[in-house]
């Protein structure tokens, strides 16, 4: 759906812009990263590189500003704000997964590219963008309830990268 320009006279076709995007802060480097990003995870793509028009605090004019880009289908707007910001962990993505294999190829992916390892199925990639990849064995042992989720939960709670295998024995108990 494209949306025109409200002025009046006007012809311009302007994209069509959903009603929420997570705006990501970034050094200088969100291309870098919505790049790896694409790279890394099916349904992530860079869709639009936007060049500042003039000099502002943290760059210069053409330098890339903003990038448009959607992590697993969800829309992101990188922002080269400068070191004012950094990112934490209050804010992550969860990404499901359904093998090992597949949590493997992620974790790696993130903490093989510069990112490293954190507690409980979590890593932060080089940009210090915090993500938890957390199979849906997990999350089905949780759902679960009672001493089961509990023996889960315990045995995610000695874990960097999540084993599936383990939190399937711990929930059997």
């Amino acid at each position: 759906m494209q949306n025109t320009a409200s002025s009046p006279g006007s012809t311009k076709e302007l994209k069509s812009v959903p009603k929420n995007t997570i705006c990501l802060w970034y050094n200088k480097d969100a291309l870098d990263a919505a790049n790896f990003y694409a790279a890394t995870f099916p349904d992530t793509a860079v869709t639009a590189v936007h060049h500042a028009p003039c000099d502002y605090p943290s760059g210069k004019e053409g330098d890339v500003l903003t990038v448009e880009f959607t992590v697993l289908g969800i829309p992101c707007l990188g922002l080269n704000g400068g070191p004012a910001f950094s990112h934490s962990e209050a804010f992550s993505f969860q990404v499901a997964t359904d093998t090992q294999e597949e949590t493997d190829r992620y974790w790696n992916a993130i903490v093989g590219n510069g990112g490293q390892e954190s507690a409980c199925g979590w890593c932060k990639d080089r940009w210090g963008l915090s993500w938890q990849i957390t199979p849906r064995a997990l999350t089905d042992a949780f759902n679960a309830g009672g001493a089961e989720a509990k023996r889960a939960f315990d045995a995610m709670m000695e874990m960097g990268k999540i084993d599936i295998a383990k939190i399937e024995a711990a929930r059997r108990g």
